[in-house]
């Protein structure tokens, strides 16, 4: 059994997701994991429902949230404000 180097499961590259920090070897990012566990699922639950990451890659991505809480919320908060204005702009109600 080999040990699991936890600095390795989440990176950022400029070329994938806009830089945003992201689950390795996949296109999930943190961000999306924050976004399942603020809606209340525990991290078995996200694993399950995603499907394509196993439990240890969710920890990791909620450790990272956890660690680098201001960065993922400035991403939401990005996220939610471009979401309002595109929907402002198509003249739809939010």
């Amino acid at each position: 059994m080999s040990a699991t180097d936890i600095g390795t499961l989440i990176v950022k590259s400029p070329e994938t997701l806009g830089g945003r920090p992201r689950i390795a070897g996949t296109r999930v990012s943190v961000q999306r994991i924050t976004a399942w566990y603020k809606l209340g699922l525990n991290a078995e639950e996200i694993a399950e429902r995603m499907g394509n990451v196993n439990l240890v890659q969710v920890y990791a991505a909620l450790t990272y949230y956890h660690a680098n809480r201001e960065e993922i919320e400035a991403y939401i908060s990005a996220e939610k404000a471009d979401y309002k204005r595109l929907a402002t702009e198509m003249g739809q109600a939010i």
